[in-house]
């Protein structure tokens, strides 16, 4: 891995003479329906990785994508999609962020596909199981912004997605003792734009940049409210049916499973939910430029 300047997204970056970033934090898989669950930690601290889940004959299958983003993962998301018609797919995200730039180039690539997102842990089936999508997710840092990237937007009641500033990945972890140069707040600056347009191109509003850029890489990343999920746009649907497989079975803690029918009053019937997981520290992203990085709940940061 190169050591180059990038800017974590566990929030938002510096604005105007204030420096302000944007980052969501890591994300650990804690649910207790699935031991499958929990495997997904440390995968959400590497590289993104594709898989695609099939369950078929019963439903259409859908795109995990977990880890964070870095220079490679466009280039992979290429290789994955590589011979697979994904026009339309959904991409269930499992992420503490990764790169501002190659996010938002990842993103794209994602509405080019007319893609929909919607956050979880996806639990693959087994000979007694189909495969599911647990809501208990963390969708954090630039993860928000591949989550606007969907035509259709979902995210699940129990999932947490959660913004703060970005930041110059390598001077995340004591930000405020560290020292900056007027090229790297020309740099801050640079990308904060690159994200304004590619959030408002996204269909997003101002307020996801507003309510990301004024949390500080030191203080708790903030999970958006119900509320704010809508306000910024994050949410187009408040049916799973939507976004997600149909007739799949839920996961539940209790070792019950409903369908999506059953745990939300539709008219349509499709697919399920993801599950959030708590955040933990994630390995660096490697790229230029400012860069999204996740982010814990409490003090451990981590640079993206």
């Amino acid at each position: 891995m190169r050591s180059v300047r990038t800017l974590e997204l566990q929030g938002w970056a510096l604005i105007g003479a204030a420096a302000l970033c944007l980052a969501l934090p890591g994300v650990i898989a804690t649910s207790g329906s699935s031991a499958k669950a929990s495997s997904t930690l440390e995968e959400r601290k590497l590289p993104m990785r594709f898989n695609w889940v099939d369950c078929n004959p019963d439903c259409r299958g859908w795109v995990s994508a977990v880890g964070i983003v870095t220079a490679d993962s466009l280039h992979d998301f290429e290789e994955f999609a590589r011979g697979r018609d994904l026009a339309g797919a959904t991409v269930v995200l499992d992420s503490s962020g990764g790169s501002v730039n190659d996010s938002i180039a990842l993103g794209r690539r994602f509405r080019n596909l007319g893609m929909a997102t919607t956050v979880g842990i996806s639990l693959r089936g087994d000979g007694l199981r189909r495969p599911s999508v647990a809501p208990e997710a963390y969708c954090e840092s630039m993860c928000a912004f591949l989550l606007l990237a969907g035509k259709t937007r979902h995210v699940p009641e129990a999932a947490q997605v959660r913004v703060h500033q970005i930041w110059m990945g390598d001077r995340a972890d004591d930000a405020k003792a560290a020292s900056y140069t007027a090229q790297d707040m020309s740099i801050v600056e640079r990308d904060i734009g690159r994200l304004a347009k590619y959030t408002f191109e996204m269909g997003g509003t101002g307020d996801l940049l507003s309510l990301s850029l004024s949390v500080p890489p030191w203080e708790d990343l903030h999970r958006l409210t119900p509320t704010e999920l809508r306000l910024t746009n994050l949410i187009t649907t408040e049916t799973v049916a939507d976004v997600l497989p149909r007739d799949h079975p839920v996961p539940m803690a209790e070792g019950k499973s409903k369908t999506w029918q059953e745990r939300f009053v539709s008219t349509h019937a499709d697919d399920e939910h993801a599950q959030p997981a708590k955040p933990t520290k994630t390995a660096e992203a490697h790229t230029g430029g400012v860069v999204a990085a996740e982010r814990p709940a409490k003090p451990e940061d981590e640079g993206r």
